[in-house]
């Protein structure tokens, strides 16, 4: 194998790797959008102080996952 078929199989390894990671963040930003939905509707429904603090907490830390996987 030549210089130039080396780069040329570097590139497309890649390309692959980008487009799996593409795939793998946008699952990650679904299901992170999808906890984000189920936490409000618990807190819908009501909660104690600690609960609270804890869904606030954890709405925190999903909002901003979000964030990074779902640009």
């Amino acid at each position: 194998m030549n210089t130039g078929q080396r780069v040329m199989l570097l590139f497309v390894l890649a390309a692959i790797q980008a487009d799996a990671d593409g795939k793998d963040d946008k699952a990650a930003c679904e299901k992170a959008k999808e906890q984000i939905r189920s936490i409000q509707a618990r807190m819908r429904n009501g909660y104690s102080a600690a609960q609270g603090i804890r869904y606030e907490e954890r709405l925190r830390e999903l909002k901003e996952k979000r964030y990074e996987l779902c640009r």
